[in-house]
């Protein structure tokens, strides 16, 4: 855990570096952006992480995937920059999300916001935390004066909008929306199908450390390190609220 806070740190003054001056920008096959920002952290993680424990596995968003991770038992799953496009557009909501996963599932993770300095972190059967204080899900118990959170489309669906919330929010970076649950300052948090390994392992632990739940509608936790790293749509909620936001 530590290891992973100091590097988290680190990576985030790196980014912080390119934050709102310009970087340069090329786009992936699939259309997503990727900076000089998401590649420079890239290297600088993985520099140091590997360096400390030579014998893990590796799986990053900016790195090429392949077999070698499959064989190993513990795997540094991260994402340099999750919610690139904010960061581009100079907006707060992006993070640094490092985990490391031991038979498909974390068993550490540390998330950085580096605007806000506010590191989250977790370790399996400890808890989770912010600068020491222990993160508890909300005892909200009806989706009644609830907080949201999803991307802009699904926020504007239909039985999105008739629901009685108190605050639909879009938060960029995934991981963060995701670990707001953790955080107790959303009730519900969703997203769309096509996240990977990265986006999520660090947030799940997070969540489910402070008493909630991540996982597919059906409940069935996902299961991280496979050959292929996406996953299909997924919800993140309180204990008393999963079965009804699902």
């Amino acid at each position: 855990l530590d290891l992973l806070a100091e590097v988290a740190r680190a990576a985030g003054e790196v980014a912080l570096g390119f934050f709102r001056r310009d970087p340069k920008v090329w786009h992936k096959s699939g259309g997503s952006p990727v900076s000089e920002a998401d590649l420079a952290v890239d290297r600088l993680v993985e520099e140091r992480l590997r360096a400390a424990r030579p014998d893990y596995g590796w799986l990053s968003e900016e790195t090429a995937d392949g077999p070698e991770r499959l064989g190993k038992s513990r795997v540094f799953v991260v994402d340099p920059i999750d919610g690139t496009r904010a960061f581009l557009r100079g907006e707060e909501e992006w993070s640094v999300s490092l985990a490391i996963v031991e038979a498909g599932r974390p068993i550490v993770a540390a998330l950085l916001q580096p605007t806000t300095g506010r590191l989250l972190t977790a370790t399996k059967g400890g808890g989770a935390h912010c600068e020491g204080s222990r993160l508890t899900v909300s005892t909200r118990p009806t989706l009644a004066g609830a907080r949201l959170g999803a991307p802009l489309k699904y926020l504007e669906r239909r039985e999105i909008l008739a629901l009685p919330l108190a605050e639909r929010v879009t938060v960029p970076s995934l991981a963060l929306r995701m670990a707001r649950v953790a955080e107790g300052r959303l009730e519900v948090a969703y997203g769309t199908g096509n996240a990977h390994d990265w986006d999520l392992a660090a947030a799940d632990l997070l969540v489910h450390e402070a008493g909630g739940r991540l996982s597919v509608p059906s409940g069935e936790p996902l299961l991280y390190n496979r050959p292929g790293p996406s996953h299909p749509p997924l919800v993140a909620a309180t204990p008393a609220l999963f079965e009804e936001a699902r």
